[in-house]
């Protein structure tokens, strides 16, 4: 009898202790066989960056000379929101006339900033309607049924219904 509750204990204990493990995921790029720290500069071209490391993650927006690879972990544990762990950033600038690499760069995670954005939606003059106002707003008005002498769209002339 105590066996059987002892080992019901010890189940019960490794079950709740496995549902607080933390789930990592990794997103991003993933370096197999070579990594955007090896890039050398004056040396490599975007087509040996490309040949070694594959197509970057992002292009800069307002020059393509300037390349992104981006990396980052995220643990959850049980319902609370993802907690970013580790974010690598490499970014390689290219020369525009020579393509030659002239500058590699790395950022982790204290390099980046917090911005504070507003999620919801883009706030929009006029005025907002209750549920209540947009149920009842044409009643009274007369607007439900068609009058006699207006010609209904679809109805023949001299067509009654």
């Amino acid at each position: 009898m105590f066996r059987s509750v002892a080992f019901a204990a010890l189940a019960a204990g490794l079950l709740a202790t496995s549902a607080c493990a933390p789930i990592t995921t990794y997103s991003g790029f993933q370096a197999i066989d070579a990594s955007p720290k090896e890039v050398k500069v004056g040396e490599d071209t975007k087509s040996t960056v490309r040949a070694r490391l594959g197509s970057p993650s992002v292009v800069s927006t307002f020059e393509d000379d300037v390349w992104f690879y981006i990396a980052q972990v995220k643990e959850k544990i049980a319902f609370r929101k993802p907690v970013v762990v580790n974010r690598e950033v490499v970014s390689i600038r290219f020369n525009e006339e020579t393509e030659v690499v002239e500058a590699v760069n790395q950022y982790g995670l204290e390099d980046g900033k917090v911005i504070a954005y507003n999620d919801r939606e883009t706030p929009t003059r006029g005025r907002e309607l209750t549920i209540l106002e947009q149920l009842l707003g044409n009643v009274g008005r007369g607007g439900m049924l068609p009058r006699d002498d207006e010609t209904v769209p679809g109805s023949r002339p001299g067509d009654r219904r």
